[in-house]
């Protein structure tokens, strides 16, 4: 399989590259694209949460131990004393961090649910949830961070399949085929447990609505099919210094070369920069 490293290095790529389509469309305030895009490197490394010692189950449970024991501080507070609420404080935080973790690994193995396209799905639910009701982002933010996630954990699983493809000793290794797959038939157990796990998780999520609006607009990609390329062969916006750019009206933003551009309508993924619609 692929390592470390080079998971986070093509997340990364990938990541980059969607949110370079997302800056170029203009449908989310650049405070939020960051959140989203770290979401999308995050996806690309998390599938390796089933293996006990990896950097990413590490990262993510001491993630939780951290959330979970300032959730559990701030419900007490002001019901006991401070030596008790340290004391559940900090039992919280390394029961979750050392107890959570070791429960985990004793339900899950290497290359089985954790790498599938069902585990994928669960955790694209599960960032929207997180972005909506824990960081109190918009539907659409929230909705387009779990599809940049679910980008990332396909991209994880997909290179993983790759390298299980000994190309200059042109055999296969016997891990092909357990990365990419739709769920776990070794362990139908669970399987079926994750595919609960993902229809509760998709009760609970924002309504898809204004990702689904802002995703599917023919204003949006036929900006950014306007963008692909620079203007009149223009890169890097070097122009002939003795040409005068032709003014725009009065207000109007301008591209290279001084014609006006022309609006997008607000997207409803937006926010930030472009206030959402009233209720």
């Amino acid at each position: 399989m692929a390592n470390f490293t080079t998971h986070i290095a093509i997340g990364t790529v990938v990541s980059g590259a969607l949110a370079t389509l997302t800056l170029a469309a203009d449908v989310i305030a650049p405070e939020n694209l960051i959140a989203v895009t770290m979401a999308g490197v995050l996806g690309s490394v998390l599938p390796d949460i089933d293996l006990k010692d990896s950097r990413p189950s590490q990262a993510m449970f001491g993630g939780l131990a951290v959330f979970f024991s300032f959730v559990a501080l701030f419900t007490i507070a002001y019901k006991f004393s401070i030596a008790e609420m340290w004391l559940i404080w900090l039992g919280t935080l390394v029961g979750v961090r050392y107890g959570g973790q070791a429960l985990f690994h004793l339900f899950s193995y290497h290359r089985g649910i954790w790498h599938s396209i069902l585990a994928g799905v669960f955790f694209w639910f599960l960032t929207a949830i997180t972005f909506k009701y824990v960081l109190n982002r918009y539907e659409g933010v929230a909705w387009l961070a779990g599809g940049f996630l679910f980008l990332g954990y396909i991209t994880h699983l997909i290179l993983d399949e790759i390298y299980s493809v000994d190309v200059l000793d042109t055999r296969v290794k016997a891990s092909f085929g357990t990365a990419l797959k739709l769920f776990d038939r070794k362990r139908m157990a669970d399987s079926a447990l994750v595919g609960a796990a993902t229809v509760a998780a998709f009760v609970f999520t924002p309504p898809a609505k204004p990702f689904v609006d802002g995703i599917v607009s023919r204003d949006l990609w036929s900006n950014l099919h306007h963008k692909l390329l620079p203007r009149d062969q223009n890169w890097f916006r070097i122009i002939n210094l003795a040409e005068k750019p032709v003014p725009a009206p009065s207000g109007t933003p301008t591209r290279a070369g001084g014609t006006a551009a022309v609006p997008l309508a607000p997207s409803a993924i937006t926010t930030g920069a472009i206030a959402p619609p009233p209720k």
